[in-house]
């Protein structure tokens, strides 16, 4: 009996020594990068865009290539419309086909659509969660002729978490192409929270790229990706604070301002919980109301904002009229350029977000 204990006890202590080295690689392998950091510009344009032309920019959360309409994802949690509590399942694709054929999917419809300037959010270069895919790889191979530059925003060592279906090592982040020429780009750093869910979020932030234009002054683009997973909104707060700070300077030097990506919050007082569902609103669904826009400045409502949202809670599979559905994708504009946007519905068949394309003028 005392052998059979010391046994016990040898593996009991193996088996914490082994976890205790695992949490300490995982600590260890943390950082964040730095604020302000330079980006590359690569396969430049030499073309200047045009005051009064008209042009295009999309936004699109592809969510990795796993957000198919079957996908549930283990952070995101809600209510059925009679209070009960659900969660989402997975942090992985299914498997490295439908990583592709969504990816392939994001692909043709943004070569249909065709936009002067793409921002693209969570695309990963070879991910565990991605199933080995590069899809910055596949994109910027489509778009051959654009200029491009890649800002990450999620770098992890191998994490052994959700239990039921490992994250792994993760490299994701912002892309974005352009068909004009781009003088420069930067990452800036979001606040993020310093609690351990740090260890499984995205290392937040926004790309800003300066465009000359014709006859002086810059199009400063920003493609962002705010946080969703933060209780009493504190870390959002201060998110909007920092953004809404850098573009009321560009705009204050008569720089023209475009805001677009996942703001992971309701764009507008006016389309709160307007879509049929049988789902209530989740926890991590917050509102940016008309209110909140620094003045010189104003959200860009889709046409068809009304009828065709631009995500879905992905605590559950997607169903059509039953799956809470929210517009958290889009743009903010500077008060100098006028513009007019619409989502591309593609029934959530690619990922857990849906296209939104903007028309534009620099006035």
């Amino acid at each position: 009996m005392k052998r059979i204990l010391k046994w016990i006890c040898l593996i009991l202590l193996i088996a914490i020594l082994i976890i205790a080295s695992y949490v300490l690689y995982v600590f260890l392998s943390y950082y964040r990068i730095e604020d302000n950091l330079l980006l590359d510009i690569s396969n430049n344009s030499n073309e200047i865009i045009n005051k009064g032309s008209t042009l295009s920019i999309s936004t699109y959360n592809i969510g990795y290539g796993a957000f198919n309409q079957d996908f549930s994802f283990f952070l995101d949690t809600g209510y059925y419309e009679d209070g009960r509590p659900v969660s989402g399942l997975y942090a992985k694709a299914k498997d490295k086909e439908s990583v592709k054929i969504s990816t392939n999917g994001a692909i043709n419809l943004l070569k249909r659509e065709n936009p002067d300037f793409i921002l693209l959010q969570e695309v990963d270069l070879k991910s565990t969660r991605a199933r080995g895919v590069n899809q910055v790889e596949s994109i910027l191979a489509a778009f051959d002729s654009y200029s491009y530059s890649y800002a990450s925003n999620f770098h992890t060592p191998y994490l052994l978490y959700p239990l039921n279906d490992f994250i792994g090592k993760a490299e994701s982040g912002l892309l974005f192409l352009s068909k004009y020429r781009i003088d420069q780009g930067r990452r800036r750093s979001y606040p993020v929270t310093d609690g351990f869910s740090k260890l499984f979020d995205l290392d937040r932030c926004f790309s800003l790229y300066r465009a000359p234009v014709e006859g002086g002054n810059e199009l400063v683009i920003i493609n962002s990706h705010m946080s969703a997973f933060d209780e009493g909104g504190k870390i959002r707060n201060l998110q909007l604070k920092m953004l809404f700070d850098v573009i009321k300077e560009e705009y204050s030097n008569g720089n023209y301002v475009i805001v677009g990506g996942d703001f992971n919050h309701i764009l507008g007082l006016s389309l709160v919980d307007i879509y049929p569902s049988k789902m209530g609103r989740p926890d991590w669904v917050h509102i940016l109301s008309e209110e909140d826009i620094p003045h010189g400045f104003r959200i860009v409502t889709p046409t068809n904002a009304l009828t065709t949202p631009t995500c879905r809670g992905a605590e559950v599979p997607y169903e059509k009229d039953y799956s809470y559905t929210l517009q958290c994708d889009g743009f903010i504009i500077s008060d100098n350029i006028e513009a007019s946007s619409i989502v591309i519905d593609d029934n959530f068949t690619n990922s857990d977000h849906q296209m939104v394309k903007m028309e534009f003028i620099l006035n």
